[in-house]
């Protein structure tokens, strides 16, 4: 590892604590703003009073419930520790799936946070079964442990003075937007959510949406409203009732290429939480690398480390 990103390891318990720099710092190599001592020699003074505490922990969580909610995705709610009921949307956690009989996953899987509850100290995830670690995900129960590692990644982000947001998700991309719902209310956001699938019964996070207050519009492939020229004659609309601020999209190329249309012809903000395999999770592995136009030039970002959350117009579909 880089000497610019020192990793701690401390162990309390059965958690692991990792300093790494949570969803607010800033992703660079130039030395973070908040540590007094990055640009001068270290004292013997202490820098500060405020006790360390770990912004990613690995621990062994206990499997509160784990329920279908259609033919496709479950529900997992696990009771954690305080540093993994703190994860903000967009943000993942890397989990180790149990073994089966004939599937033995040896990396751990990338799941997007579903929603946090630090009064609960609860951390929930949807998922669909595809292979042998989200087969073996659907094996736990009620009581079962789980080790699980989190929260990581860089999530979104709201303007306080943002009022208007349209969150647009497909697929995989439902469960990672729905926390959303909780912090736009929390910051006064009203939110127009449009969320796609194939069909209606496997719609997720419509009841989630609503009952923070959004509007929720279903575009399914069934009914022929979910293509991208139907999605982009809705927000047009949206932006012309001023409903449209910025944007908040992760699981759709198509859909993200008309998003940036538009915002290119409106000058809207927008953010993008991207899909992709990883292995370590952390920054190390560099399995995650995928391109992005910055400023017309072509660079390589790790998902996991610099995002998922990226700025929208740098996003290549």
């Amino acid at each position: 590892m880089s000497s610019k990103r020192p990793v701690s390891l401390v162990t309390a318990g059965q958690a692991t604590g990792l300093d790494l720099p949570g969803s607010d710092t800033p992703r660079s190599d130039t030395p973070r703003s908040d540590n007094p001592c990055s640009d001068k020699p270290c004292s013997d003074k202490p820098c500060s009073d405020k006790p360390w505490a770990p912004t990613v922990v690995g621990e062994i969580a206990v499997v509160v419930s784990n329920a279908s909610v259609n033919a496709e995705y479950h529900h997992l709610i696990v009771q954690c520790g305080t540093a993994s009921a703190a994860a903000a949307p967009g943000q993942f956690f890397q989990l180790l799936c149990p073994h089966t009989e004939g599937a033995h996953p040896f990396l751990r899987r990338p799941m997007s946070v579903y929603g946090a509850n630090p009064e609960r100290r609860q951390v929930e995830f949807l998922y669909k079964v595809t292979g042998a670690g989200t087969l073996g995900l659907a094996t736990l129960g009620p009581g079962d442990s789980i080790d699980i590692m989190g929260p990581l990644g860089v999530g979104f982000t709201f303007d306080p003075e943002l009022r208007h947001i349209v969150a647009i998700g497909r697929g995989a991309g439902l469960a990672t937007l729905a926390p959303l719902a909780k912090a736009a209310r929390a910051n006064g956001t009203a939110v127009t959510a449009i969320l796609s699938a194939r069909r209606p019964e496997l719609l997720v996070s419509v009841e989630l949406f609503g009952s923070q207050g959004a509007e929720v519009i279903a575009a399914t492939d069934s009914e022929g409203t979910s293509g991208p020229a139907n999605i982009e004659r809705v927000l047009r609309g949206l932006i012309d009732e001023g409903r449209c601020k910025a944007f908040y999209t992760c699981g759709s190329s198509r859909l993200l290429r008309v998003q940036q249309r538009l915002a290119r012809e409106f000058g809207i903000p927008g953010q993008v939480a991207m899909e992709q395999q990883m292995a370590c999770g952390i920054g190390l592995c560099y399995c995650c690398v995928k391109d992005f136009n910055v400023a017309g030039e072509i660079v390589q970002r790790r998902v996991c480390w610099e995002g998922p959350v990226f700025d929208m117009m740098e996003a290549l579909p």
